[in-house]
């Protein structure tokens, strides 16, 4: 299991946890002990990634271990069925999607998966989509609103691929169609922010009524090690480019760019991936049963609004 340097304190309290409860389930005198292992184990968290510097944070919404779409997908979802291919040049394996029933609801659901491992990042091209991946998202949406179906995407890429083959696909216009598509649909839209959001490439899945961030989510224009070589011909400078974007949950909660942060469990999502699935899935709930109230006109309306409302301020 991979770990980051800053983490490795908390990661040395979980592991010792695991070990506590596996031994308190045969011995009920360990209990308390496991307890205040507990408490200390939350403080301790909260203490020390209450510090976390921004490009800190960004390593960790990048972070090897962090669940990814197909994981949340398997403990939110039930009759999950994979649809492929954008009907028009291939299947883009860095986007995933297809129908499903979450709580009750039928739903669409569409999201950027990576990979673990050299094989399968290289099959995910690691989280990075084609045109095609973006196209396929579009037959998507459009399906959902045939249907009548909620749609929730799960976004967590570093940027659309920016190679030859997918310019001339007309990546871009991929993009900027996905957009155009998600603006008008009349059915309700929850995007959550898994992991990493950069550029376009998370914009495409991202308009929503409702944007989520985990709390060691980012979202950006680009990323720090972008920025940084384009301003200062510099990559290097990531961290100081970092604290210049504004690109951690507080800051995205600030500037109304999302609506909510969801919590993480201590050490992070990676650290207990069924707590964070259930925490993430109550607030896909609630929101869902807040957004059906509203009409299909309502729906579109309010989700224009709210993207005509970002950066706009008051001299």
């Amino acid at each position: 299991m991979a770990v980051l340097s800053f983490e490795r304190p908390i990661v040395e309290l979980l592991t010792r946890m695991g070990e506590l409860r596996a031994a308190a389930a045969e011995d009920e005198g360990m209990r308390a002990e496991l307890a205040a292992l507990e408490l200390e184990t939350a403080r301790l968290a909260r203490e020390l990634f209450g510090q976390l510097t921004p490009i800190q944070k960004v390593q960790l919404s990048r972070h090897a271990n962090r669940p990814y779409t197909l994981d949340y997908l398997e403990r939110l979802c039930t009759d999950w069925i994979e649809l492929r291919g954008d009907r028009r040049f291939a299947d883009d394996a860095a986007i995933v999607g297809g129908m499903a029933r979450f709580r009750g609801r039928s739903v669409v659901v569409v999201g950027h998966q990576k990979g673990r491992g050299t094989k399968e990042n290289l099959k995910r091209n690691f989280g990075m989509p084609h045109p095609e991946g973006y196209r396929k998202a579009i037959r998507l949406f459009e399906l959902a609103e045939k249907f009548r179906l909620p749609i929730l995407t799960f976004i967590d890429t570093p940027g659309a691929y920016p190679g030859i083959g997918a310019e001339e696909r007309g990546q871009s216009e991929a993009i900027g169609a996905a957009i155009a598509v998600m603006a008008r649909a009349r059915v309700p839209i929850v995007a959550s922010i898994i992991g990493e959001g950069g550029s376009g490439g998370a914009l495409a899945l991202a308009v929503a009524n409702r944007v989520l961030v985990l709390e060691f989510g980012c979202y950006s224009v680009i990323s720090p090690e972008g920025c940084a070589a384009i301003l200062w011909k510099d990559g290097s400078r990531a961290e100081e480019a970092a604290n210049q974007l504004k690109i951690t949950a507080p800051d995205l909660l600030a500037l109304g760019i999302v609506d909510e942060i969801v919590d993480e469990p201590p050490g992070g999502a990676h650290q207990d991936v069924d707590l964070m699935a259930n925490r993430l899935g109550d607030t896909l709930e609630r929101l869902l049963v807040e957004l059906e109230k509203l009409g299909p006109d309502e729906l579109a309306e309010q989700r224009y609004q709210r993207f005509r409302a970002l950066g706009s301020f008051d001299g």
